[in-house]
């Protein structure tokens, strides 16, 4: 049990539109791992990622679902939504920040970082929450309202603790002849508007239903129980898929996490474009053409949460446009990352993930025509 637990309506809702934040928190560095990667080589390490990426956006519409569900609005148009990196997860983990950069090792431990089980290192085990190391402004999000000085340790606890707030408050509001689960059912997303190889999506409409989205997300993120596989032991958990490409060795049946028996994969560490990492759209000096790119680029992106909002807010049709928008980003993100950047020897472009607002987009236009 957590040191703290959920007891609200309105707290639920507020952790399951950070759930969302998390769950897209992990797209833009997966996303740029992946289109960092030179063509012709790293061709496990280009599925890996692939995959992965398409399961993110499944997470985030399940969270999307719970949060309709129990009467809530999916909004990833709200200033906070998006992170700007290099940034802390926002379940609150502060032990390590997650940047945009280039496929390499150093990328692939910050991976494994994020997936990691919630099993916790043998000092921390028993210890609910984690007392905060540094200020509590150096993440923003994730955070108790009432415990600003704890957070999560995993995704898992992460949402271990909603799945209790769940429980809670849909017993309270049985006791009264009451369901917390009062949201508009034609705003779930189902299957029909979604194709993911590794979950099916299915309306959250009740207890049950609501349990059984978020075990699929833990699963697919750390595996099962401890385990390296998903509840029907078909796929491998997305921290298992990295730790394959760390060893250079896939896991087979039968094997122990952390320990792959199976055969050998090659992966190139060199095999991918040297990217600036964390580039912001105020490092990008004279040249005129990768900063117009750059904020087209951050243009684009801002378009598709805005999509992805209206899809989560009954116009579900919509989501069949997101996969294929989002790997029509590839050919906006090889515009950037295979022009060198001026200024940083050795160094190309990057995709910023800087989202414009109403309020902020005149003065990003002013920067580029100064900039010429």
């Amino acid at each position: 049990m957590h040191s703290y637990s959920i007891r609200t309506l309105d707290e639920l809702k507020e952790f399951l539109h950070r759930a969302m934040q998390l769950e897209h928190a992990t797209i833009p560095p997966y996303l740029t791992a992946l289109y960092s990667i030179k063509p012709g080589v790293n061709q496990d390490a280009t599925q890996v990622l692939r995959v992965i990426v398409v399961e993110e956006m499944l997470h985030l519409t399940i969270a999307a679902n719970i949060l309709n569900a129990i009467g809530g609005t999916p909004d990833l148009t709200r200033p906070d939504f998006a992170v700007s990196y290099p940034a802390s997860l926002p379940d609150g983990e502060t032990d390590f920040k997650v940047s945009i950069q280039a496929f390499s090792r150093d990328a692939l431990a910050t991976f494994l970082k994020i997936e990691r089980p919630a099993q916790r290192p043998e000092h921390l085990a028993g210890r609910g929450l984690i007392q905060r190391k540094a200020s509590p402004h150096t993440t923003a999000l994730g955070s108790h309202p009432m415990h600003e000085d704890l957070y999560f340790y995993s995704i898992g606890e992460f949402y271990a603790a909603i799945v209790e707030g769940i429980k809670y408050l849909e017993a309270e509001a049985h006791r009264v002849g009451t369901t917390i689960f009062t949201g508009d059912k034609s705003r779930q997303i189902t299957s029909e508007y979604y194709y993911s190889g590794g979950g099916e999506l299915f309306p959250v409409t009740d207890l049950k239903s609501a349990l059984e989205a978020v075990e699929l997300v833990i699963e697919q993120g750390e595996g099962d129980g401890g385990g390296i596989y998903d509840d029907d032991e078909h796929e491998l958990a997305h921290y298992y898929r990295f730790e394959e490409l760390v060893e250079g060795r896939y896991y087979q049946k039968g094997d122990q996490p952390g320990h792959p028996t199976g055969p050998q994969l090659h992966v190139d560490w060199e095999g991918a474009y040297p990217i600036q990492q964390n580039l912001k759209v105020n490092d990008i000096t004279g040249d005129r053409e990768l900063l117009e790119a750059t904020i087209a680029f951050n243009i684009r992106y801002g378009e598709f949460l805005q999509l992805l909002t209206r899809a989560y807010n009954g116009q579900p049709s919509l989501l069949l446009e997101a996969v294929p928008i989002m790997f029509e980003f590839r050919n906006m993100i090889l515009e950037l990352i295979r022009n060198p950047l001026r200024g940083c020897p050795g160094k190309n472009g990057s995709p910023t993930y800087e989202i414009p607002s109403s309020t902020k987009q005149p003065a990003i236009t002013r920067q580029a025509e100064v900039t010429a």
